[in-house]
């Protein structure tokens, strides 16, 4: 998840037309589109959904539990708090980070918030699979295995909504006014 998914990017028709400058993609019909960006495809998101970073600390933070739950059992304590628990906390706290995991890495195009949410769904599926804590007394490999399988494959299919540029009318409403315009001399 060091990558986040990509908003694909439609070109600004506008600035076609006016100069026709970086003319280098071909786009609908063979018409030319100038910055014209895909994004991500399939498998790439479908990698870029899993919380690696987040799956790796969880995983170290398992591999401490678990060892607390063979030397004492199933009613093992840490500070005087059941492992299972504290388990439970960690992996809620890793819920919690995962997004904001998503908005710290961000950048410009990425579509951070989809990554997020789907992310943050996927994280529970991950740690079952890796045999969390939390999961001990519920754990099943196999079912494991065959949820992570199947939410990733739906993963890939949720795709960002690509971004749009700004409209013509929004630029020329932010643009500073250095005078009257034609418009306004002429009428008065």
């Amino acid at each position: 998840m060091g990558r986040l998914v990509r908003k694909p990017q439609v070109p600004d028709l506008d600035l076609q037309i006016a100069g026709l400058e970086g003319v280098l993609q071909s786009g609908l019909a063979g018409v030319p589109m100038a910055n014209a960006e895909p994004g991500d495809n399939y498998l790439e998101r479908m990698v870029k959904y899993v919380p690696a970073e987040v799956i790796g600390g969880s995983m170290l933070i398992n591999a401490i539990l678990g060892q607390a739950m063979k030397s004492g059992g199933q009613n093992a304590t840490m500070a005087g708090f059941p492992v299972t628990s504290i388990a439970e906390g960690a992996l809620i706290l890793g819920i919690l980070l995962t997004p904001m995991f998503c908005w710290y890495v961000r950048e410009d195009g990425d579509a951070w918030i989809v990554n997020a949410l789907v992310s943050t769904i996927a994280l529970p599926f991950w740690a079952y699979l890796m045999g969390a804590v939390a999961f001990a007394n519920h754990h099943d490999g196999n079912l494991a295995a065959i949820l992570v399988l199947t939410f990733t494959a739906v993963s890939g299919l949720v795709s960002p909504r690509a971004r749009r540029p700004k409209r013509r009318r929004e630029r020329l409403e932010a643009a500073p006014k250095d005078g009257p315009r034609l418009v306004e001399t002429l009428t008065g």
